[in-house]
């Protein structure tokens, strides 16, 4: 029996209302869920607020919700009194939860309401989201076995209160006068795909049909087998994929669907027993009618599911399973391999979220704004328009919208993250960096989708966007992200991204080129592949600090214009490489040498252990000020520079757990550089912290002050002005035809870094070898 909010608001208006609330129930939710200091509950389904105002005396602050404003107006008319309650009118099924606190909850109470909700298991998953650690959810519902039958659909059989306390650690149930209390403690959901009794022969070909409703969420059955299913079934004789994902759809859900509606995506091959199966994954573009139950011997009921919490479902068939992941890679991470034979029809975009996604996307889209990271009208409709939460729709929608973090989308056997979805601010920053205007066409190496899809957007309907992955997986995922919630105007490719994009390059280059993963060095095809005066944002280490830099292209140079302190992934293609490490002490200490002739270990562990030389350089910085500058100036000025890190705790160094400090190494000795509270104080502003030097070795005192010396002279010259007007020049560009300045030289490129206040010679550049000679160190 179907209600809706006119109904329950004339069941209120007309004075009616639910079983009172008795003392058993009050004395089991007193003794299971006591309040703690500062607790807050959330009471859905209030009605006339009985039970809220009991939570309120218990010591909770209460948000009591209910759908039927007939139903709140009684509430707040019969409970005027009561304090700590706050009555919010909200249907937690299809409304933003944007009122309900973002702080969590400590009790969630569903008393005599489970029954009347539709997606049961989607609601509990959402409401799972909002406790807090060690919080309580409570279901109290009258049950199917002692209720008489006319009453029955306000009920809950046994099998729906099994399946309500799958995916918790802790479950308890307890009987009130009765009526079932269930209490649920530490959600705990996981996935298993799982199989039927062996097929019949005739039941090898099957279909898969995938229906998404108008906020995105996808369309799962439980059967009566236990397990959630797509709808799908058999492929009759003479049927094709499309036509059967149709008729299957109707017979199972009562939906209709037309055959132009009907996309086939793939189709996946798995050996079942003795029987091979051939599963067609059928994407649905639009379909009508009501959601009803035409198959009860099948399935119990049909609930709509959000994307990221299907990996918590629980058993799920195994081709349902491997259909999901074929339509939205990611979800479902770590089910057994299948075969997948892709088809060569693409479906059009198909739209859908919720309204929660549009609230939480304009606020993200606030933030970066107020950040300064998105100055122009295009970017800033970009990431008002772009759904970045169909990129990664693995992940609950507050973490999608989060403009400080990026979502990792695939990690390596160690658990090395290989590809995310970088943080929007600064994918905002980089977009903006290019400098893009309508029409233009851009390239961008590292794929995942969203990115690509803003810039289409900046672009507009007659730019283009060629995406380029190395990893397969990686590309499969994005072309299927940009099928189903792009403009259509992202071309996403298998390759290299060092090598660009020749074959889809227009006349003249491409109008921008954004690469997406930490580069070690600057690949010639992306400087040869860029158009003249336009510009190439990538993040570069240098000496394993990274920046992403814009660099515009005159001829074969490439000159700064914009730095942005970062962090991405490491490239994976040809030209990716490891830092090389030397283990000090027993691998508790690591220098790290990224760039030019690897530091000489030799005499430092002895010198490890020797005396000691500490020179404060008399430079302080504030609690927030940034001295990021400071890094790549210690890192092309000093000679044999590289960092020490801290592998683990130890004694040897002033240096924290998983931290790395500038060094330099000569002689058998080694200086490093730290900072020190110097003043204390109530605001970051108050606080200072003042770089120290510590050295060890013969030649640690001379280390030590020439590193000093370094600090000084940044503070001097350096701190204020910003970055320098760096130039990128090819690698067999010699000396001579150098500007002045440090140069920093990479396999494909040689970069000249014009810091101020130091005296250059006009000709030839000061190389890092000339530097060392000069200064009388050694390697």
């Amino acid at each position: 029996m179907a209600y809706d909010r006119a109904d329950w608001s004339r069941h209120y208006d007309d004075d009616r209302g639910f079983r009172p609330l008795r003392d058993s129930e009050k004395d089991l939710l007193a003794q299971h869920a006591p309040a703690p200091d500062g607790g807050r509950a959330l009471e859905l389904g209030c009605g006339t607020g009985e039970l809220a105002v009991f939570l309120a005396e218990l010591g909770y602050t209460v948000d009591a919700v209910d759908f039927a404003e007939g139903a709140l107006a009684r509430a707040r008319k019969q409970r005027a009194g009561a304090e700590r309650v706050r009555w919010l009118c909200l249907d937690i099924e299809h409304d933003d939860p944007a009122e309900l606190s973002d702080d969590g909850y400590d009790l969630i109470t569903l008393r005599l309401v489970f029954p009347f909700l539709r997606d049961r298991t989607r609601v509990l998953a959402g409401l799972a989201a909002r406790l807090r650690p060690l919080g309580t959810l409570v279901v109290i519902t009258p049950v199917v076995a002692i209720t008489p039958e006319e009453r029955r659909h306000i009920a809950l059989d046994e099998e729906e209160i099994s399946l309500l306390a799958e995916g918790w650690s802790q479950v308890e149930r307890f009987e009130a006068e009765g009526l079932a209390v269930l209490v649920l403690r530490g959600p705990a959901g996981d996935c298993a795909a799982v199989e039927k009794g062996r097929p019949e022969p005739q039941s090898v070909v099957g279909v898969c049909a995938v229906v998404t409703d108008g906020s995105g969420r996808v369309l799962l059955g439980r059967s009566t087998r236990g397990m959630w299913e797509l709808p799908g079934g058999r492929v009759e004789a003479g049927e094709t994929f499309e036509a059967a994902a149709v008729r299957e759809l109707a017979e199972e859900t009562g939906l209709t669907a037309d055959i132009g509606e009907a996309h086939l995506l793939t189709v996946l091959h798995d050996d079942r027993a003795d029987v091979r199966r051939l599963s067609a994954v059928v994407r649905m573009s639009g379909w009508g009618g009501t959601l009803g139950l035409p198959e009860p011997h099948r399935f119990r009921r049909w609930e709509w599911h959000d994307l990221h919490a299907l990996s918590g479902l629980g058993a799920l068939f195994a081709p349902t399973a491997h259909a999901l992941e074929a339509v939205w890679p990611g979800v479902l991470p770590g089910l057994p391999p299948v075969h997948s034979y892709p088809h060569a029809i693409a479906p059009p975009g198909v739209g859908g979220e919720p309204a929660e996604a549009v609230r939480l996307r304009q606020e993200m889209t606030e933030r970066i704004i107020a950040g300064g990271w998105a100055p122009s009208a295009a970017v800033e409709g970009g990431l008002r328009t772009v759904p970045r939460h169909r990129f990664t729709p693995e992940s609950p929608l507050r973490l999608a919208y989060d403009d400080a973090l990026a979502v990792v989308t695939s990690r390596d056997g160690s658990g090395t993250a290989v590809s995310s979805v970088s943080a929007p601010w600064l994918q905002a920053d980089m977009i903006e960096k290019l400098r893009l205007e309508r029409g233009m066409t851009v390239f961008e190496a590292g794929s995942g989708g969203y990115n690509a899809e803003l810039m289409a957007h900046v672009v507009g309907p007659a730019g283009r966007v060629v995406t380029v992955d190395v990893d397969p997986y990686v590309v499969r995922r994005t072309r299927r992200f940009t099928a189903e919630a792009g403009r259509g105007q992202v071309t996403v490719l298998l390759g290299d991204g060092s090598r660009g994009a020749p074959g889809y390059m227009p006349r003249g280059g491409f109008d921008g080129s954004l690469i997406t993963y930490n580069c070690w060095d600057i690949a010639p095809a992306w400087r040869e592949q860029l158009a003249e005066g336009r510009y190439l944002v990538l993040p570069l280490e240098i000496h394993g600090y990274t920046r992403a830099i814009a660099l515009q292209r005159h001829e074969d140079v490439l000159h700064a214009r914009d730095w942005t302190y970062c962090g991405f992934v490491r490239d994976r293609g040809a030209a990716a490489r490891s830092t090389p490490v030397i283990d000090l002490a027993g691998g508790e200490l690591q220098l790290c040498h990224e760039d030019g002739t690897p530091p000489d270990p030799a005499g430092l562990e002895e010198a490890l252990r020797g005396p000691r030389h500490e020179v404060p350089t008399g430079v302080t910085v504030a609690g927030m000020e940034s001295f990021e500058t400071l890094q790549l100036y210690a890192a092309t000025t000093l000679p044999a520079f590289c960092r020490l890190a801290g592998a683990r705790p130890t004694a040897l160094a002033a240096l924290p757990c998983g931290a790395d400090a500038a060094s330099t190494v000569a002689d058998g000795s080694l200086a490093y550089l730290t900072h020190a509270l110097a003043q204390d104080g109530e605001t970051p502003e108050e606080r200072r912290s003042e770089f120290i030097v510590h050295a060890v070795g013969p030649a640690g005192a001379e280390l030590a002050e020439r590193m000093a010396a370094c600090v000084r002279s940044w503070d001097q010259h350096v701190r204020g002005t910003g970055y320098p007007q760096m130039t990128v020049h090819p690698a067999g560009t010699p000396d001579h035809e150098l500007p002045a300045g440090h140069v920093l030289d990479k396999t494909s490129s040689r970069l000249v870094f014009p810091w101020p206040g130091n005296q250059y010679p006009a000709t030839p550049a000061t190389t890092e070898a000339a530097v060392l000679a000069k200064a009388g160190g050694g390697r």
